[in-house]
């Protein structure tokens, strides 16, 4: 029995295919995306099971960098339709009681205030089971769309989110925990004292106040970032509460993870207050031969486009202007505006400086099923797996799917069973909110 239990926490997308763009070639995968019927039964799904948090990625626009055009993505189905994840998400908010509901937001392309108001009331039509998952966005393709002529440099995107998050949690804590009265006897709503305006004059962004909506049961919604090289990793530390990674594998998680643990430490952060949860997928069958077949049969999905137009859109830089085995030239290198995480994965593993296009697919598996670590195996061997990463390279997994819903179903069924099972995962959530359930204290004002 272990001492410390795993978090879990499901990858979603408000999209028709999964994270494995290939997800909705699968004959299992259920199309009526576009339902809220279709976000309830994953959520019941993980709810059922325990899982924490389910948390909607999302872009701001679909992968069109790759030739300059759209018509591909369209053709092949590569993240080709894309709904707004905040009303999936409270969909699926609406028809559970006790699991965390996460969602994707840009701080490039919206205002403070409105980010504020739109999770506080998440978080209280929820119980308190919300969370902000912050992006700088990275994509030339949402610029445009928000009517802006490129994207803005990677460190000014952290300065300008810095500020962004300040903004945002000080609207959160200007009102106290018990200023909102509604005394019927005395006619007092509120008290005047207990909200505060926030008068915010900073170099990106005015703000006043006072705020429009009181504090939620957990005081307000748990942050999620992702950010893992340079001044990402400072952004990271510095806000998350949660830390989404990506790990090519076991060897580099745990030099990752531990760097990364040091690190909060030295800027005076609890290390165990902040959950570090790679994203993987499980392949799951009732034997070790059965799950290599399914595994094979949904590798065999993925097509070589799908990993060129999603370079594209990470990189900002289109894929369809140079050869499979033709190296970036260093000014092409230096001129990579998107997750540098990538551009500096493919550097190291490669051992080139100026990798070619061919490396870029080798090293960031983009757009297959070995983007992110592959648990592959029977349910004691998934569990196995996963025991051997808890702990020295991560405190949870970030749970990415194959097809919709059969990986959740198959993974709630088998493994989780077999977690509760070593003391591993919770059988119970440990109450109503989310900061509950994470082990994380309640904020109070």
């Amino acid at each position: 029995m272990s001492d410390r239990q795993m978090t879990l926490i499901a990858f979603l997308q408000a999209q028709n295919c999964s994270n494995f763009p290939a997800s909705w070639r699968h004959p299992e995968a259920a199309q009526d995306f576009t339902s809220a019927a279709y976000y309830q039964r994953i959520g019941k799904t993980l709810e059922a099971a325990k899982i924490h948090l389910a948390f909607f990625d999302d872009r701001l626009a679909i992968p069109d960098i790759y030739g300059d055009d759209f018509r591909v993505t369209m053709r092949e189905g590569i993240r080709a339709a894309k709904l707004d994840p905040m009303l999936c998400a409270m969909a699926m908010g609406l028809a559970t009681e006790r699991l965390g509901i996460g969602v994707t937001y840009s701080t490039t392309y919206y205002e403070p205030f409105h980010v504020a108001r739109t999770f506080a009331t998440l978080d209280s039509l929820t119980g308190g089971r919300a969370a902000w998952n912050v992006v700088t966005s990275l994509n030339q393709s949402e610029a445009v769309n928000f009517g802006r002529t490129e994207v803005l440099e990677h460190d000014l995107r952290y300065d300008r989110a810095d500020e962004f998050i300040g903004v945002v949690r000080d609207h959160w804590r200007s009102w106290d925990d018990d200023a909102l009265r509604m005394d019927r006897e005395t006619g007092l709503f509120a008290d005047p004292d207990g909200v505060r305006r926030l008068d915010h004059e900073g170099d990106w962004f005015r703000s006043r106040g006072p705020f429009t909506v009181p504090r939620s049961p957990q005081g307000e919604p748990i942050l999620i970032q992702a950010g893992q090289s340079g001044r990402g990793k400072q952004f990271a530390a510095k806000w998350g509460d949660l830390t989404f990674v990506i790990y090519p594998n076991l060897e580099m998680g745990r030099r990752q993870y531990a760097d990364f643990k040091s690190y909060l430490g030295s800027i005076g952060r609890d290390p165990d207050q902040t959950k570090v949860a790679p994203a993987v997928y499980a392949v799951i069958g009732e034997s070790q031969a059965e799950a290599e077949d399914r595994y094979a049969a949904i590798q065999a999905l993925a097509k070589p486009i799908d990993a060129l137009v999603l370079l594209s859109e990470v990189l900002n830089f289109d894929f369809s202007t140079k050869g499979y085995d033709e190296a970036f030239s260093s000014e092409e290198m230096d001129g990579i505006s998107g997750i540098q995480a990538f551009r500096d994965r493919v550097v190291t593993m490669s051992g080139r400086a100026n990798p070619t296009v061919g490396d870029f697919v080798e090293f960031t598996r983009r757009g297959t099923l070995n983007e992110f670590p592959v648990f592959v195996g029977d349910a004691k061997s998934v569990a196995d797996q996963m025991e051997e990463w808890f702990g020295t390279a991560c405190d949870g997994f970030v749970l990415a799917a194959s097809h919709v819903p059969g990986s959740y179903e198959d993974f709630t069924r088998m493994v989780v069973p077999e977690l509760q099972r070593r003391g591993l995962f919770q059988t119970e959530y440990a109450g109503s909110t989310l900061r509950e359930n994470l082990g994380l204290p309640a904020l109070h004002v």
